[in-house]
């Protein structure tokens, strides 16, 4: 997938754990995991928002595009 999920880059600059993230942007351990490894297929734009408000960051922060190569 050309989308790379920094997620656990970004979790890990601001010292915060998944179930800390977890609480604070009202998120199951779970589906927060699922992002987390970048096995998500799709992102809601209010979770990026909670997500972006609880980490102090930009989108781009967490989304990463790569070219894929061939």
């Amino acid at each position: 997938m050309a989308i790379i999920v920094n997620l656990d880059v970004m979790m890990a600059k601001r010292k915060i754990s998944l179930n800390e993230l977890s609480a604070k942007v009202d998120l199951t351990l779970s589906n927060l995991s699922i992002l987390k490894t970048g096995k998500a297929k799709a992102i809601r734009f209010s979770t990026l928002e909670a997500i972006c408000k609880a980490l102090d960051c930009q989108p781009g922060d967490i989304l990463e595009y790569v070219t894929d190569e061939e």
